[in-house]
């Protein structure tokens, strides 16, 4: 753990190093998988499938909108649809 300040927020900053589960990269597939790249350099497979029936994910049937996924906090694909990169990163597989 380090502590720096940060001139932005005029307060200081504990920073308990980066969480293994950070994505650095994020590709959504036809095939509703998304293929991410975390910050340990792991790339893992996350297959959606399965919670395109539950809320909020619905509208991510939409291969349109399925493939417009981007990195936030963890995976977004609007104001209303994001999965927490943790999640992710537990239910993924591993890509060899």
């Amino acid at each position: 753990m380090k502590m720096y300040y940060d001139e932005k927020l005029n307060d200081y900053i504990i920073d308990a190093g980066t969480p293994n589960y950070k994505v650095t990269e994020v590709q959504a597939n036809d095939d509703y998988t998304l293929l991410l790249t975390f910050v340990t350099g792991e790339r893992k497979i996350f297959d959606f499938k399965p919670l395109l029936e539950e809320y909020p994910f619905q509208p991510l049937k939409n291969k349109r909108l399925f493939k417009k996924a981007f990195i936030c906090c963890g995976i977004a694909w609007n104001d209303e649809i994001d999965i927490d990169s943790e999640y992710l990163y537990e239910n993924g597989v591993l890509v060899e």
